[in-house]
């Protein structure tokens, strides 16, 4: 599976983070990460969480030479970059951009068990073998993405699947999983 070719002039990972601008106006507010949240599926405990560690994390990061934090945490999608932590897989380069190797890198070194997806203890050798020494930010970072990943999108059998995983770094995971929550929901009213 490839990623979703890009029409809209963003990098890989400003497309990740723009399925969370529910109102597409480049800035992502706490509700809309809510809302995107609660559209994929997500519960209300876990979409509330998500957004204070998400906005709290991210917004002063994506606004640079903003004197003054804005209460209302807004992140700016043009800035995703600059929000980058350390002791994440690479993936995503500084620029934002997707890097084919070090998304190989993940199943070459930590797919034991099946060469195109991860499970719970393989994913957690990745989650630890990514860890920067006294990068505590980074390592908090890293494994509620990952847990939140892996929460979202294993498979039947507990398997976190490649293509899975590429879809979620350009955010197709975000809108097929927003589809398959709307079908469910008219499903069960109908």
């Amino acid at each position: 599976m490839a990623l979703k070719e890009n029409t809209s002039g963003q990098n890989v990972l400003q497309k990740h983070a723009s399925f969370f601008d529910r109102n597409k106006d480049g800035v992502i507010y706490p509700w809309e990460t809510f809302q995107g949240f609660r559209a994929i599926g997500s519960g209300i405990m876990l979409s509330s969480v998500a957004v204070v560690f998400i906005h709290l994390s991210l917004s002063g990061k994506t606004r640079p030479g903003k004197k003054f934090p804005n209460l209302l945490f807004p992140i700016e999608i043009e800035n995703m970059n600059l929000g980058k932590h350390g002791s994440d897989s690479g993936v995503y380069d500084t620029n934002g951009m997707f890097v084919p190797s070090k998304f190989e890198e993940i199943f070459s070194k930590y797919a034991h068990t099946n060469s195109d997806a991860l499970t719970k203890d393989e994913l957690n050798e990745f989650i630890k073998g990514n860890r920067e020494p006294k990068d505590y930010g980074g390592w908090i970072g890293g494994l509620a993405e990952w847990k939140i990943l892996y929460r979202i999108g294993k498979d039947k059998d507990g398997l976190l699947k490649k293509e899975t995983i590429r879809a979620v770094y350009d955010g197709s995971l975000f809108e097929k999983l927003e589809e398959e929550t709307t079908y469910s929901s008219k499903k069960k009213h109908n």
